[in-house]
């Protein structure tokens, strides 16, 4: 009975030291400027864009929304004139770099939306994020802009994410 009380004392241990070492990584990670477009009636799927900055090197490995049926990590490049997205598993995030997934040539794609997204709201992501041998997970929010609009907040530039 003594040993199973301190297997179980350890274990408790590990499982708060792990917990606290994944909850202090999240101070680390910056989420900023994510944001989407209404969605038009109908539509069923939105891209999102947003910037990621860590200060240590760190791999966004998944993404969910309760919005959406799934999302996706996708990246966009021209091919033979035309632009090709696919799937990828992973983006890097180089140490204290700020990511851009739209200038990156990435960004996410929710798909299966359950309702409209329209302008004003606020649409919930949950990123997964692994920071050494742990995975995070950050919450943030994309704010939804108009289904015209073509820049992201963060940047008062022209870039025009393709999706």
């Amino acid at each position: 009975m003594n040993k199973l009380i301190r297997f179980c004392g350890l274990a408790a241990a590990l499982l708060v030291s792990f917990t606290s070492f994944a909850a202090g990584n999240t101070d680390n990670i910056e989420v900023s400027g994510a944001w989407t477009r209404a969605t038009a009636p109908g539509q069923d799927q939105a891209g999102v864009d947003l910037t990621i900055t860590s200060k240590q090197a760190a791999t966004l490995v998944g993404v969910s929304s309760p919005a959406a049926k799934t999302v996706e990590l996708h990246s966009m490049k021209t091919e033979g004139g035309m632009m090709m997205m696919r799937e990828v598993k992973v983006i890097e995030l180089p140490a204290g770099k700020a990511v851009n997934l739209g200038e990156s040539g990435y960004h996410l794609m929710l798909d299966g939306l359950k309702a409209p997204l329209k302008e004003g709201e606020t649409l919930p992501l949950t990123l997964d994020i692994q920071v050494g041998k742990g995975v995070v997970k950050i919450e943030t929010k994309a704010e939804v802009k108009a289904l015209t609009a073509t820049q992201t907040p963060s940047h008062g530039d022209d870039h025009m994410p393709m999706y």
